[in-house]
């Protein structure tokens, strides 16, 4: 397993928010929650916290690089779906 701080557009960690790789899954974490996963090309948001702040959003934005607009499509779409990541 890796963790690391995600990374700002101006190139710094950000603080408590996280990048965690392990051998065939990819999540994000804000503070103490985890955000989202990827996997086998899937997305998956908890439907708890994927909206829980405006920082929270603008840093799952940029794990995803994708737009609030590109998620709801996905949502919709069925290639990003809800699970209970907590």
């Amino acid at each position: 397993m890796k963790v690391s701080n995600l990374i700002s557009s101006n190139g710094n960690k950000v603080a408590n928010q996280f990048i965690i790789e392990t051998d065939n899954k990819i999540y994000f974490q804000s503070y103490n929650s985890i955000i989202a996963e990827v996997y086998n090309s899937k997305i998956y948001l908890d439907p708890v916290y994927y909206k829980y702040s405006k920082t929270t959003s603008k840093y799952l934005y940029r794990f995803l690089n994708m737009n609030s607009k590109e998620i709801q499509a996905g949502l919709q779409s069925g290639l990003i779906t809800f699970k209970n990541l907590n």
